[in-house]
């Protein structure tokens, strides 16, 4: 990940691995995903907010763990919550 100037959290980014292969908390409601973000600081997985739970975003808010990365194959990029922006790949 770039460590972009506008990011003032990239120091919370963590060598993590998932804690799931989905979203643990969609799959004890039986509900689908529309796609899986990862966060930085601790591996959480959570459904993204276009799905109807926006898991994800729910952990932020629960935690304040900044900075998510997609969790999709083909995809590399992270979001700073905190921050509002887009963080590209190296």
């Amino acid at each position: 990940m770039t460590k972009d100037l506008l990011c003032t959290h990239v120091d919370q980014i963590r060598a993590v691995k998932p804690s799931a292969d989905g979203c643990e908390e969609c799959l004890r409601l039986g509900d689908v995903w529309v796609h899986l973000r990862m966060c930085l600081s601790c591996g959480h997985v959570g459904c993204c907010d276009s799905s109807k739970n926006r898991h994800a975003t729910r952990h932020y808010r629960a935690t304040t763990h900044p900075i998510a990365a997609s969790h999709e194959p083909g995809e590399d990029w992270a979001w700073c919550y905190a921050d509002q922006l887009m963080l590209e790949p190296a």
